[in-house]
């Protein structure tokens, strides 16, 4: 079996992660949904981002259950639903998508001159099999000394306001960012190489 044979909902308003998909061919129906993104800052954060990841993957799964969603999912073959949540962490604290201006350029300035972790966790539940795969990636990123005028011009420009920690490392922010160790498309959102390698290791082909 093949991913690339399979119809794929993608439980995510995420345009990043609907474009990394669709530039591996795929074609996947998009389902934004509508749960809860609150940070359980006791679970850390490998298990907060599969906690997030799950609770979208098994909302989908039940709106889909209760007729929503394109017709050919219903035709008794097998589908995925793939849902992620990312988030930014550092020194035992974790940012998600700030509220706010303020919040965002708070983060910023955390984040600027030092290195903090990304993390996504993934739940590929695929239909009309007995596979249901939870996990996460983890990579760290060193960020420049970034300075405060910059900041606030970035910050006014709206681009932080929907992004974990406050930025995208393929938009604007990535020429304050030095270097990663480890996975570059874990940091945009979704850790293609990890679903590759996990798909692989109970016999599915990846794209």
């Amino acid at each position: 079996m093949k991913l690339s044979d399979l119809k794929i909902v993608l439980a995510s308003g995420s345009p990043r992660r609907l474009e990394m998909l669709e530039r591996e061919g795929l074609e996947p129906y998009v389902m934004r949904t509508g749960c809860s993104e609150d940070i359980h800052l006791d679970l850390g954060p490998a298990r907060t981002v599969m906690a997030l990841a799950l609770r979208k993957g098994l909302e989908a799964e039940q709106r889909i259950a209760a007729g929503e969603g394109p017709e050919y999912i219903r035709d008794g073959r097998p589908f995925v639903i793939i849902s992620a949540d990312t988030v930014v962490y550092k020194d035992g604290k974790i940012y998600g998508k700030p509220a706010d201006e303020e919040e965002a350029l708070a983060m910023l300035r955390d984040l600027s001159g030092d290195v903090h972790q990304v993390y996504s966790g993934v739940f590929l539940n695929i239909k009309g099999t007995a596979k249901k795969l939870l996990f996460y990636d983890r990579t760290d990123v060193f960020v420049k000394e970034v300075g405060g005028g910059w900041l606030a011009s970035y910050v006014a420009s709206g681009e932080p306001m929907d992004k974990a920690g406050g930025y995208a490392i393929q938009g604007s922010f990535g020429v304050n960012i030095d270097h990663i160790e480890g996975a570059y498309d874990n940091v945009v959102g979704l850790p293609l190489e990890k679903i590759k390698a996990v798909l692989g290791s109970v016999s599915i082909s990846p794209f």
